[in-house]
């Protein structure tokens, strides 16, 4: 039941913000209010974001949120004022013969960890994901050897060859590394590290069921937290993995079922 939630994650892109807005948007009022209501009820909201520590600090504030954040597709959990409380690294000879991999087919790498970002060569993928996460591009065509332990790559090939980049890696490192895929852009991580994975070690922290946990995303990074959360939910926009993976599909255009779902919890 409804009534028995006690924590609710909310992906911020796409989520608490409708698809196609700018990288320096905020959540509209009726976001702002019906969070504001939930933590008045005493029910515990988090954010739960592929967006390094800074863009999701800044949605955060917007919102009043005190609690921790998890980042990076949970590679990485903040406290409010930024400390790393947890965080999970690629293992080091991966990350090289990843790099390694990248350079023999030209593709662009980003290699980031929970306050830098540095990436071989300019791309509009890249430079998204730093607007989005507060941050500044570094361009260094070696990053391998900056001493930064990374806690995600992005390989940044063609949309039409992405598919090809995912399946390379899978068939050579298997459950060694987390991969998610995003147009032209594949995406790996530590492996554990999944937005479910970080919830569900915040919410045992907390000595919260799995049964009293809502969460809400609408794409294939929140997947593992739909997956893993007692209750779970899409917006109609969301993508064919999170309609899969979600306990129901919202009703309304941009982030009006979103609402309407949170609204349900009063």
């Amino acid at each position: 039941m409804s009534q028995d939630i006690k924590l609710v994650a909310l992906d911020i892109d796409g989520t608490l913000l409708a698809p196609g807005v700018a990288p320096d948007a905020l959540p509209d009022d009726s976001i702002v209010e019906v969070v504001a209501a939930l933590r008045a009820r005493n029910i515990i909201v988090m954010l739960a974001t592929g967006r390094m520590y800074p863009g999701a600090a800044s949605i955060a504030a917007h919102l009043g949120i005190e609690e921790p954040l998890i980042c990076q597709q949970g590679a990485s959990i903040h406290e409010r004022d930024g400390r790393l409380r947890h965080g999970l690294t690629i293992d080091q000879d991966i990350a090289f013969e990843l790099y390694e991999y990248a350079m023999r087919h030209q593709y662009s790498v980003a290699w980031f960890d929970h306050e830098r970002y540095l990436v071989t060569s300019p791309s509009p993928a890249a430079d998204y994901f730093a607007a989005v996460s507060g941050v500044e591009i570094e361009i260094d065509p070696r990053p391998h050897e900056s001493g930064i332990a990374a806690t995600g790559i992005d390989i940044v090939s063609h949309q039409d060859v992405s598919t090809d980049v995912h399946r390379f890696l899978e068939a050579r490192y298997g459950t060694r590394v987390g991969l998610l895929d995003f147009t032209a852009v594949t995406a790996i991580h530590a492996p554990g590290s999944s937005k479910g994975n970080a919830l569900a070690l915040f919410a045992s922290e907390l000595g919260i069921e799995q049964s009293q946990v809502l969460a809400i995303g609408d794409g294939i990074n929140d997947v593992s937290m739909l997956t893993w959360a007692g209750q779970s939910a899409t917006p109609a926009h969301g993508d064919a993995f999170a309609k899969d993976a979600a306990g129901e599909v919202l009703i309304g255009d941009g982030v009006s079922g979103v609402v309407a779902r949170l609204q349900c919890l009063l």
